[in-house]
C-alpha cells in the first residue's frame, strides 16, 4: 500500500533550468523539517533547455522529487492541471518555479482547511500583503486593467485571481479538476469560477511576493489571457459552468 500524502507540491516548468533548482532546494528543505509526508512534482512541458536533466539529477538527493515531462509544451493550465491530477496530497499546492511566492508561506494556507474551506488561494492585492519586488511600471498596469476585466466580465469580488499559488483539497481537485479546459494562463479563472459555481469557499490569503526580473510572463502572455477571457465568458454565456 501506497504510503499516505498530506501535501503535493506542483510546479510548471517551461525553460526553467537556471531558476527552479534554487527552488527545489528551497522547498524540500523546508518541507524536509515538517513534522507530514510530502512530495514534489515538477512537470516540464516541453522545456528546450536543460530543465529536465537538472531535475532528473536532484532526484537523486530528494528522494519526495518526481518529474512529469511533456514532448511539446501545451501551456500552463495544461500542466498545472496534469499535475494537480497526478498527484497523491491530501492538499495540493500549485506554485511558480521561480519562488515568486515562498514555500514558507503554506503555513499561512493549511489552516483554513481545517475551517472548512476547499480552495486556499494568495492574494498580492490583501491589507497584508507585501510586494518585495514589484514588475515592470507597463506590467502592473496592464495586470490592474486584467482584474478589472476579469471581475467586470466573469468573477467579481476577487481582485487577484492570478497569484501562482493556490492550495485545493484532494475533494475540490477530484469534483473541478477534471472539468478544466483553458490550457494556458486563463486557466486560474476556470478554477475560480467553477468552484464558485459549485458553491466552494474560497479563502484568499494575503501573500509576500517578489518579482522575478526575468519573468516568462510577456505581453502576448496577457493578450493570450484575454483570449481566454473571452472564450470563458462565452462559456458563461452558453451554461457551459456548472
Amino acid at each position: 500500500m501506497e504510503e499516505k500524502i498530506y501535501l503535493s507540491v506542483i510546479i510548471p516548468a517551461y525553460n526553467e533550468e537556471n531558476r527552479i533548482k534554487d527552488t527545489l532546494l528551497k522547498i524540500d528543505k523546508f518541507l524536509t523539517a515538517r513534522n507530514y509526508n510530502y512530495e514534489i512534482i515538477v512537470v516540464d512541458d516541453g522545456s528546450c533547455d536543460g530543465t529536465v536533466n537538472l531535475v532528473q539529477d536532484l532526484q537523486k538527493s530528494i528522494p519526495e522529487l518526481k518529474i512529469i515531462s511533456n514532448q511539446k509544451n501545451y501551456g500552463k493550465g495544461y500542466a498545472v492541471r496534469q499535475g494537480i491530477l497526478k498527484a497523491r496530497g491530501e492538499f495540493r499546492l500549485f506554485m511558480d518555479a521561480d519562488n515568486a511566492t515562498d514555500i514558507e508561506q503554506i503555513r499561512n494556507f493549511l489552516p483554513f482547511f481545517q475551517k472548512g474551506y476547499e480552495i486556499v488561494i494568495g492574494n498580492r492585492d490583501l491589507q497584508n500583503s507585501q510586494i518585495k519586488e514589484h514588475q515592470p511600471f507597463y506590467r502592473e498596469l496592464l495586470g490592474d486593467l486584467g482584474n478589472f476585466l476579469i471581475q467586470l466580465l466573469v468573477i467579481s469580488g476577487i481582485r487577484d485571481t492570478q497569484c501562482g499559488f493556490k492550495c485545493f483539497s484532494e475533494k475540490f481537485v477530484e469534483d473541478i479538476f477534471p472539468k478544466l479546459e483553458i490550457n494556458r494562463w486563463g486557466f486560474d479563472i476556470e478554477i475560480l469560477i467553477l468552484a464558485k459555481k459549485n458553491n466552494y469557499k474560497i479563502k484568499a490569503v494575503p501573500v509576500i511576493w517578489t518579482n522575478d526580473v526575468n519573468s516568462k510572463v510577456t505581453l502576448n502572455s496577457y493578450l493570450g489571457t484575454l483570449k481566454e477571457l473571452l472564450q470563458i465568458k462565452w462559456g458563461l454565456i452558453k451554461g457551459k459552468y456548472k
